[in-house]
């Protein structure tokens, strides 16, 4: 371990004003009594800019430091670096993030972008994403946005919150009383009295209501779990970690306050989030909201600036911690997310509720999934993974049979531009076929006969595009084992896997059938993700197929599903002929190319960002509605005995986050 740093060496390192607040934060850690790692410190600067690691790096520049500078000097130059020559491998292709070339299958390339250096709150409640989505799909959190929560309900949960804000004016205290920070306790004492007068107004919210707040009302097992986990790690016992023993240097009682503070900070964060979210239902159907009073204590305006002090105390805590104190203060924080998700779905819901939808589905009816594949399932367009095994193989065009071909004869550098050519070509004619099919107005209302007739322009594009890339003989050469390969190391986006595991497993009990409708060239590479991921005997694939001799590609393709019209006529199909009972369908998709699936499906989820589909809906009356929201409203309309119209071919459109939220809608908690 490294000494602790002279006082007279710590007043020499300047603090620029230019400079984040990270560089603030590192001089802090210089000068406690206890060197952070130098982990810690990279903790702030490995993700970034070049332009911040080159200043840091002329700051060190002639000076004495007390870690390693060495260490961080070949961070920077990692950073600053180009990245290695790309080589000639399927494994490679598959696992890229972007590609060197546009994609020729249409849609919006997916962007990579670097990540970006946050403080440990910050970096703690961004890896806490998936749990802050899951809360806020709860039942109880829908009901609640809907104002139509049971009242009964409510006095549960204000009864059980007041045990929480009980446990953290105990956790405060004990955090007050391990800090040894000048700077840092009168910080905790603020926070302190903040939460005895949180506990004055929960106090008089509940006479409000009509409990006695004298009344001793013992906490439920998911209360005691949070109230537990909150005390054990205020008295320094950690899952996982070794006992302090009787707690007695000044390190180990700032360790314990980080510790307890980690492990108060996500409820906070949580509830600011979920106090902006709901905020916006206050008005909903222009009535008064049951819970208004209740919601504004935890709107931005009331709520935000108290978590953002806990996150900034959270943060000088952390600054002399190694790495691997870090990475507690990390679980304790996922932890502590996990227990309040399990704290709200304690709450008795016993009215129907529109979440999850695999709950208020009726399992003796279909479910019928829908989903497209390019860009929706995948980070790449499967065109651009087809287009680098095509190169691959043009390295290797004298092993294969039909060289004479002028396509089978040029070097990967002339396939790679030649791809770029019919790429460019493609995105030029695309956004011309757009720009023709748009109406000359935004139409006053939304009429679906429009979009049939309109998007028979761009089926007609498609096939013409798919003919040019056919005859160019590209498409010709391919192992079928390579395009397998690929399919099985392919990126799919955060969730997605997950999802489609979840749901082929419970495929039998919900009475579900999973489909994909996919524009793809070729059908074996999406069988190989799914088979991947564990799933793929579970969802049937309904794709264009390459026609083979042996196991080499002859260029030709069986061309079945090419347009938005293809697309919407398997899907009827599908429907038409699975059963004569009442179903349930779902489309998720992201493209033009999804559009008529996506309006004529009971719920038609939107991912990414296309602006041509945004575009296009907005010429013909198709609104947009973010899913929460949607499903708040809903809720608002659910009738008693759980019924409810999703209302196909309405011209809404929900758009999501990303496959968790999906996953989160459709199959809850229980399955996460």
């Amino acid at each position: 371990m490294l000494a602790p740093v002279p006082l007279d060496r710590v007043s020499a390192i300047p603090i620029f004003t230019a400079f984040p607040p990270s560089l603030t934060l590192l001089a802090t850690a210089l000068r406690s009594n206890r060197n952070p790692k130098s982990t810690f410190i990279l903790t702030y600067f490995t993700g970034s800019s070049p332009l911040l690691l080159f200043r840091f790096n002329t700051l060190c520049s002639n000076r004495p430091w007390p870690f390693p500078l060495s260490r961080f000097r070949s961070t920077i130059r990692t950073n600053l670096r180009y990245p290695p020559p790309r080589p000639f491998s399927v494994e490679y292709l598959a696992r890229s993030f972007s590609s060197s070339f546009p994609s020729v299958g249409g849609g919006m390339a997916a962007a990579s972008t670097s990540p970006e250096a946050f403080s440990p709150a910050k970096n703690f409640w961004l890896k806490s994403q998936k749990e802050a989505m899951l809360a806020k799909y709860t039942p109880f959190v829908v009901c609640l946005a809907s104002g139509k929560l049971e009242q009964e309900t409510f006095r549960h949960y204000i009864v059980q919150d007041f045990h929480f804000l009980k446990s953290f004016a105990h956790a405060y205290e004990k955090a007050e009383e391990y800090a040894d920070d000048d700077d840092v306790k009168p910080a905790i004492s603020k926070l302190r009295e903040s939460i005895t007068e949180e506990m004055k107004l929960h106090y008089s919210v509940v006479q409000d209501w009509g409990v006695d707040p004298n009344k001793d009302v013992p906490p439920n097992p998911a209360t005691l779990k949070y109230t537990n986990f909150l005390s054990a790690t205020s008295n320094g016992k950690i899952e996982g970690q070794k006992g302090f023993g009787k707690i007695v240097t000044p390190f180990e009682k700032t360790k314990i306050a980080a510790y307890t503070v980690g492990a108060m900070v996500p409820c906070i964060r949580l509830y600011a989030f979920l106090g902006k979210e709901l905020e916006h239902f206050l008005s909903l159907n222009g009535s008064t909201h049951l819970y208004t009073s209740w919601i504004k204590n935890y709107s931005p305006s009331t709520f935000e600036e108290a978590a953002l002090q806990i996150e900034d105390l959270l943060d000088k805590l952390s600054v002399p911690l190694t790495g691997e104190e870090l990475d507690v203060i990390q679980k304790l924080y996922h932890q502590a997310m996990k227990l309040e998700i399990d704290f709200f779905l304690a709450q008795p819901i016993v009215q129907p509720c529109v979440v999850p939808l695999s709950r208020l589905h009726n399992s003796e009816n279909h479910l019928f999934i829908f989903s497209d594949f390019d860009l929706t399932c995948t980070v790449l367009d499967s065109s651009a993974i087809l287009a680098e095994i095509a190169i691959i193989k043009a390295a290797k065009s004298s092993d294969l049979p039909g060289t004479d071909s002028p396509v089978n004869q040029m070097t990967s550098s002339e396939l790679r531009d030649y791809w770029r050519g019919l790429s460019s070509q493609y995105t030029e004619e695309y956004e011309q076929c757009i720009e023709n099919l748009l109406p000359a107005e935004v139409a006053d209302a939304f009429v679906l006969d429009d979009i049939y007739e309109r998007l028979q322009q761009l089926s007609d594009f498609e096939k013409k595009a798919n003919s040019r890339v056919i005859q160019s003989g590209v498409l010709k050469g391919m192992n079928v084992d390579d395009i397998k390969r690929a399919g099985e190391l392919l990126k799919l986006h955060d969730g997605c896997s997950d999802f489609f595991q979840k749901i082929v497993g419970l495929k039998e009990r919900l009475h579900t059938d999973i489909h994909i409708l996919s524009y793809c060239w070729c059908a074996d590479l999406i069988r190989s993700a799914f088979s991947s991921a564990g799933c793929s005997a579970g969802v049937s694939i309904h794709s264009n197929e390459f026609e083979y001799k042996g196991s080499i590609s002859t260029g030709e393709i069986a061309r079945k599903m090419e347009s938005p019209l293809d697309k919407l006529q398997a899907f009827r199909i599908i429907l038409d002929q699975s059963t004569d009972a009442p179903h349930m369908s779902v489309y998720i998709g992201d493209s033009v190319g999804d559009l008529l699936c996506l309006l004529e499906a009971d719920i038609g989820i939107v991912v990414g960002s296309s602006q041509s589909l945004r575009r296009v809906a907005k010429q013909f009356g198709i609104s947009f509605v973010p899913l929460f929201e949607g499903l708040v409203h809903k809720q608002s309309e659910l009738r008693s005995d759980g019924s409810l119209a999703w209302n196909a071919k309405s011209g809404v459109l929900y758009t999501v986050s990303g496959w968790p939220e999906i996953h989160t809608f459709i199959l809850g908690h229980e399955s996460s």
